[in-house]
């Protein structure tokens, strides 16, 4: 039997068929990401943009002329994705449940219809342990709220037994809109930075929100920067800086509030969620990035909802996940670093001078991060390390194709050095790969568009220099002025690919 082609998989996805869209998702996935591989300038940008062009690709599906031309127009997609970087630099929130409980008619009395579905309703709790059967009750006879936590467990756990009691034996009393994964309500437990490694100041490591369900279970999901800032925000009552609040007010000025915010995959390794609305043009689900989902329902304080399947493959137990941050609502940001120890934008006690420039104390006061520690994926996180030995600091790539790149430096505070012109001096050996000197001098701006290599070579603040497959020790240096109304000064190494690059003897002084 031949497959099934594109034109008929788009054709059922635009029907609500998401099994179909998966399909296409799985078969188009591999030229997606190579794709994507081949026109990104950073190599840690794949995955963004393989799940941002399936989920433009399923939002503008009524918009492909001709079904049988997927392939081509979601390439189409994939490359207009990558081109927007470089300039820049499940359940459908249903009510409780789907079908009315009481066989009752709108004129009162019930027809045949209605008590077969209510019969079929009685069989589906005939089959239920009897805690769980009392739980049904209360809630949907008696309009009994589940008050606990373990109520609320018990009729979440029987209406996913009933669900799947009536999806095998009466699949015609189940709407094609409730034919979608079953959901776990959640609610957001904690959120935080990820506690890995060291960063420098000003670009914030890979933030995680941490989604928990009854049963002692947490869903851990992973933002970039600038998302987790955002989501920051909102999580401690700032939303005058962002968007969504501004969002549930216009949806509130023209009746339509968001009843709840879904999680999903609309395939393999491609996240989503649907915020649900309702108007007076009726209900309706928005399908959108993650993000923009937990912003929605942050700001309308709706309900969250996990597919059961994403639940039962990616939550973890309760706090096994760590954060450099309390539980929501307990206070300030926590960055990597000391356990406990809050971020501020200055040390303890200023710092006018480089520290351990020899390296005798290891790392202590240099700062290692880059590209890579913002990839959107774990997978990525150790692609680069960085060790010293005898006076000298070495990064190294970790894997034969790593992500992004890497970087070791330090941040002092301007104060005795404005208004003169600073020299970064040192002594490099660079056998492998890419790599040289970098000399950063601004206002505290963050490097201009997303961090990548080509934004921050491209930044007008950086001044660099590069070495590549140097094997040999040698001198190099970078100078730049340092105007009265700068605040800090950066310097250090890079490395961007596969390779390897040594560090010895740097040294900050005004020419």
């Amino acid at each position: 039997m031949p497959d099934i082609s594109d034109g008929e998989l788009v054709l059922l996805a635009r029907h609500g068929d998401e099994v179909a869209f998966r399909l296409l998702v799985e078969r188009h996935q591999p030229m997606v990401r190579a794709r994507a591989r081949q026109l990104c300038a950073n190599p840690s940008d794949t995955d963004d943009v393989m799940q941002e062009a399936f989920l433009r690709a399923f939002i503008a599906l009524d918009q492909l002329r001709d079904p049988d031309r997927f392939a081509a127009w979601l390439a189409g997609i994939t490359a207009n994705v990558c081109h927007g970087l470089r300039r820049r630099g499940g359940l459908a929130l249903l009510p409780d449940w789907p079908e009315p409980l009481h066989p009752v008619a709108n004129d009162g009395v019930p027809s045949a219809d209605d008590i077969d579905r209510a019969d079929a309703v009685r069989a589906a709790m005939a089959q239920l342990p009897a805690a769980q059967r009392r739980t049904v009750v209360l809630r949907y006879y008696a309009d009994v709220e589940a008050g606990t936590g373990a109520a609320r467990a018990s009729l979440h756990k029987a209406r996913r037994r009933m669900r799947a009691y009536l999806t095998e034996h009466r699949p015609d009393l189940v709407p094609a809109t409730a034919r979608r994964p079953l959901m776990t309500t959640v609610r957001i437990a904690r959120s935080g930075r990820r506690d890995e490694m060291s960063h420098l100041p000003g670009r914030a490591p890979t933030y995680v929100v941490l989604l928990a369900d009854e049963s002692g279970r947490e869903l851990p999901l992973w933002f970039l920067a600038a998302d987790g800032f955002r989501l920051d925000q909102l999580l401690r009552a700032e939303p005058e800086q962002v968007p969504d609040e501004l969002t549930v007010r216009m949806l509130g000025a023209l009746e339509a509030t968001v009843t709840g915010v879904e999680i999903g995959e609309l395939g393999p390794e491609v996240a989503a969620a649907r915020i649900g609305l309702t108007g007076p043009a009726g209900t309706r689900q928005v399908t959108v990035r993650l993000v923009e989902g937990l912003a929605i329902s942050i700001a309308a304080r709706a309900r969250i909802g996990v597919a059961d399947a994403v639940m039962d493959r990616l939550a973890v137990p309760a706090g096994t996940t760590p954060v450099r941050q309390a539980a929501v609502g307990g206070g300030g940001v926590m960055a990597p670093g000391r356990p406990g120890e809050p971020v501020s934008r200055r040390p303890e006690r200023p710092r006018y001078s480089p520290r351990n420039v020899t390296f005798a104390d290891g790392l202590d006061g240099w700062l290692f991060g880059g590209s890579f520690t913002e990839n959107v994926s774990d997978s990525h996180w150790r692609d680069y390390e960085c060790v010293t030995d005898d006076g000298t600091a070495a990064i190294t790539s970790a894997v034969p194709e790593p992500a992004g790149f890497a970087l070791l430096g330090q941040e002092v505070y301007a104060d005795d050095y404005r208004g003169s012109t600073l020299v970064f001096r040192a002594v490099l050996r660079a056998p492998e790969g890419r790599a040289g000197l970098f000399f950063r001098v601004n206002e505290g701006r963050p490097i201009r568009g997303p961090l990548t290599e080509q934004a921050a070579f491209g930044d007008p603040d950086n001044n660099v220099t590069i070495v590549a497959n140097d094997p040999d020790w040698s001198p190099h240096q970078i100078s730049a002025r340092v105007p009265a109304d700068v605040e800090v000064v950066v310097f250090g190494i890079f490395l961007a690919g596969p390779g390897r690059v040594e560090l010895r003897n740097p040294e900050l002084r005004p020419l």
